[in-house]
C-alpha cells in the first residue's frame, strides 16, 4: 500500500512539473501538513476519552459485566474461546468503541484482543477462526454513533451533522451480519 501512495505523489509531482504548476506542490504540501496537524490532534482527543473510558469500564467491571450479558451472542460468534478467558473481555472492549465510533480507540483494543486470541493459537503461523471473525466485525463494526464522522461533519461546517446516524446504523448493521454469515459459511467448510 505504501508503494501505491509514493507511487501516486511521484506521478502527481511529475504532472506538476509537466503542466508548469510546481508552485502547487508547495503550497498544497503546506497546507495539507497543517491540516493534518489540526485533524490529528482532534481525533487524538476523541481517541484519549475512549480509551480512558473503556479503562474505566474494564477496572470497574462494567465491561465483564456487559461481557457476560453478550455471552450469549459470543459463544455463537467466537465457540473456541473459553467462557472467562480474557480476550472476551478485550473483544467486548473493541465492539464498544466501534459502536461508538470511535475507531481509532477500537484499533488499539483491537490489538489487544488479538494479542489475547494469539495466546490461545495453536499455530502461531495462521489466524484463528475467532481471530477471523474479531477482524471481520472489527473491520465492518455497526456504528450506533460515529463520533470521527460527526466530528468531521461539524468540522466542515455541516448543519447537521447528526443526520447520518440511521443510515449509518443500517448500512454498517447490514455489513457487519453479511460479514459474519460469510464467516461462519467459510468456518462450516473448514471442517
Amino acid at each position: 500500500m505504501g508503494l501505491i501512495w509514493f507511487g501516486m505523489m511521484i506521478l502527481g509531482m511529475l504532472v506538476a512539473v509537466i503542466t508548469g504548476k510546481t508552485a502547487i506542490i508547495n503550497e498544497v504540501i503546506l497546507q495539507d501538513a497543517q491540516e493534518a496537524v489540526v485533524f490529528a490532534i482532534g481525533l487524538t482527543g476523541i481517541m484519549a476519552v475512549w480509551l480512558g473510558l473503556m479503562n474505566i469500564a474494564k477496572k470497574s467491571g462494567l465491561i465483564n459485566s456487559f461481557a457476560l450479558l453478550m455471552r450469549p451472542v459470543t459463544r455463537i460468534l467466537f465457540p473456541s474461546i473459553p467462557p472467562n478467558h480474557p480476550a472476551i473481555s478485550s473483544i467486548m472492549m473493541n465492539m464498544v468503541a466501534n459502536m461508538f465510533g470511535a475507531g481509532n480507540s477500537a484499533t488499539a483494543l483491537g490489538i489487544k484482543a488479538m494479542e489475547e486470541l494469539q495466546t490461545l493459537n495453536r499455530n502461531r503461523r495462521t489466524a484463528t477462526n475467532a481471530m477471523c471473525m474479531l477482524l471481520v466485525i472489527n473491520m465492518s463494526s455497526i456504528q450506533l454513533i460515529p463520533l470521527a464522522v460527526l466530528k468531521l461533519r461539524a468540522d466542515a461546517g455541516s448543519q447537521v451533522p447528526t443526520e447520518i446516524i440511521a443510515s449509518a446504523m443500517m448500512a454498517t448493521g447490514i455489513s457487519t451480519m453479511v460479514g459474519i454469515i460469510v464467516c461462519k459459511v467459510l468456518e462450516g467448510r473448514e471442517g
